[in-house]
């Protein structure tokens, strides 16, 4: 089986993880996996549900009920399956991303969803983000980027677009959802976002897209040939 490469960017809500990846992927010819989009479609099953994310005997009695899928399209982007049932636009909110914070501290979810995206980075290349890809998911990944920016950058950024998208949105209210959220993923018991040791970190705060872009290609250039 030919050696596949796999590029680990971790970081906190609102670095630019996504965005980075996504275009990176697509320069590179890698697989991008969304790892936060497989967390939220969980988070958004439970909601409709009505099951709080904190209420580990429901998570628990429910998450059997759960069929995850990944599709990509023609233009790479990925797409995800909640039981058959395409709902890549429903978890894009601001409700869900708090909640997905809460609903991935339970083991049983972890547990549910490792293998899946360890399959994925056996069968292609790709650069894989999230919050603990390159602590617990790929400990083995060929490169290691830790993606952040302080608070203030993040909700302004967030701000924007939503603004941009037409959508209510009050600067105050995000950044609090974001202290609120960064402290819930390093709190967590289980796989608290943290640095790698041999991760690389890239603060964004004043660097534009295409700088950050030009900064992480250079670093994986000199530990991966592509």
């Amino acid at each position: 089986m030919a050696k596949t490469y796999a590029i680990a960017i971790d970081g906190p809500a609102g670095a630019g993880k996504s965005t980075i990846a996504k275009r990176l992927s697509k320069e590179l010819g890698y697989q991008y996996v969304d790892t936060g989009a497989i967390y939220r479609t969980v988070a958004y099953f439970l909601d409709l549900l009505g099951v709080s994310p904190k209420d580990a005997d429901g998570v628990s009695r429910y998450i059997d009920e759960l069929t995850i899928q990944i599709e990509y399209d023609d233009d790479g982007l990925q797409h995800m399956l909640m039981n058959g049932m395409d709902v890549t636009g429903e978890i894009r909110t601001q409700d869900i991303s708090q909640k997905e914070s809460l609903v991935s501290a339970h083991p049983e979810v972890r547990e549910m969803l490792l293998d899946m995206q360890r399959d994925v980075a056996k069968a292609y290349n790709v650069i894989m983000d999230g919050r603990d890809i390159g602590t617990v998911v790929l400990p083995k990944a060929d490169v290691k980027i830790f993606l952040t920016a302080s608070p203030e950058v993040r909700a302004k950024r967030r701000t924007d677009e939503l603004l941009a998208k037409g959508q209510k949105a009050d600067y105050d209210t995000i950044l609090k959802e974001i202290q609120q959220r960064d402290y819930q993923d390093t709190h967590r018991p289980i796989a608290p976002l943290k640095m790698a040791k041999d991760s690389v970190k890239v603060d964004t705060s004043d660097m534009d897209v295409d700088a950050v872009i030009a900064a992480i290609r250079e670093i994986i250039t000199q530990k991966v040939s592509v």
